[in-house]
Parts: C-alpha cells; structure tokens; sequence
C-alpha cells in the first residue's frame, strides 16, 4: 500500500500551519513551523507569485487530506460518500473523517498524532465495544466505547500522550483515564471541529 515516507513537518510548512502530524515535537519550540513558517525547497522563503483560484482550492483539500492522513484516492472515495448523504456535502465530509476510529483514538489523547493513532489500532491495541478493531478507517456510531485492550494499558506512549490532554476537550466525546476508555457520545457539528480550513472549496474543486 502506498504512503508517504518523507518528513511530515514538510506538510506543515506547505500549509503555512500546524496540522500536528508529529505527535508531542508539535507542541514544542522544536516545531519547524515556529522558527520556518514558509514552504520548503530552495525558493520557499522568496516566492511571492499570486495563488490562482485553483491554487487556492488545491491548498485546502490538501490541507484536510494531510490533516486526517489520507492518500488522494483515500480522500476523494470519502468525498463521493459525503456528496451522496443528505446536507451540505463539505460538512458531511468532515463529519465522516470525524468519525474514522484513527481520529477519534487521537481525539480521545491515547495517541499524540493520527499516526500513531494507526499503529496502536493496527497493532491490535484497540477494542470497540468489546470487540477487537484493527481497521484505522473503521466508522465509529453514536455511543460507540473506544476502549485500549487490557494487555496494552502500560504502554508508555499512552500515557505520555494523555498527559496533554484536558478533561472534556471535544463536546462529542467522553474519555475515562482511569480505565483507558472513552465513548463517542455522537456525531460532531461542523462548527465543533477544531479544523482550520474551508472545506466548501474542496467542493468547489471537485465540482469541476
């Protein structure tokens, strides 16, 4: 299967902000993106050329594929999805990639990126609703139990992860650190998600 092998604070810098693909360096002074906020390559920090209006809409897709880890094939099955559901279908984009267990696993603090939010899931550390789930791309349901599997409940990168995270951060979600658990009380509204980018142009692209 194809992924991306580079260094993923390249993507940041693309995207002239955080889309916190490094786990715990993105919250750091070692950031690149607080010392390097510009695109990188040789003429990164000199190119002034003017953004076409494709070019603009092209920075926010790849803005929400990179942000979620999606490879482009990835990202346009679930923008087909999102166009056959009732709605806005930018909105219903978004509540879609919400809903992928990789996220929710990094939403709930178990994993500092949605990266290692996959390892931990295909790595068969992760229950849902008493059964073992594997699958990164997994759609959770309202009331969903996201739960870490008994044998893996000392992994240090859990805890180390859940360190930065407050009580109660998402209003779609509840997590217990005691017992390692959490529950995906429901389906967030757009507005809750805390996504820095215009997801109605990625319809506007695609709509060519």
């Amino acid at each position: 299967m194809a992924r991306y092998t580079d260094s993923v604070c390249k993507l940041c810098r693309r995207e002239r902000q955080k889309l916190f693909l490094k786990g715990q360096k993105c919250f750091t002074e070692k950031c690149p993106i607080e010392q390097r906020n510009y695109p990188p390559g040789q003429h990164g920090l000199s190119r002034r050329s003017k953004v076409s209006e494709y070019g603009v809409q092209l920075r926010e897709k790849q803005k929400i594929k990179r942000s979620y880890g999606l490879l482009e094939t990835q990202f346009r099955n679930y923008f087909e999805k999102a166009t056959s559901q009732k709605g806005r279908t930018g909105e219903n984009l978004i509540k879609l990639l919400e809903r992928r267990l990789d996220n929710v696993v990094f939403r709930l603090g178990f994993a500092s990126s949605r990266k290692q939010a996959r390892q931990l899931i295909t790595h068969r550390h992760i229950i849902v609703n008493n059964t073992l789930v594997d699958i990164p791309a997994y759609l959770l349901k309202a009331g969903d139990v996201i739960q870490i599997k008994d044998k893996s409940k000392k992994l240090d990168a859990i805890h180390n992860s859940l360190k930065r995270v407050k009580d109660n951060t998402y209003g779609w979600l509840t997590v217990d650190k005691a017992t390692l658990s959490g529950t995906f009380v429901q389906i967030p509204e757009r507005a809750d998600v805390p996504l820095n980018a215009n997801e109605q142009l990625v319809v506007e692209l695609y709509s060519k």
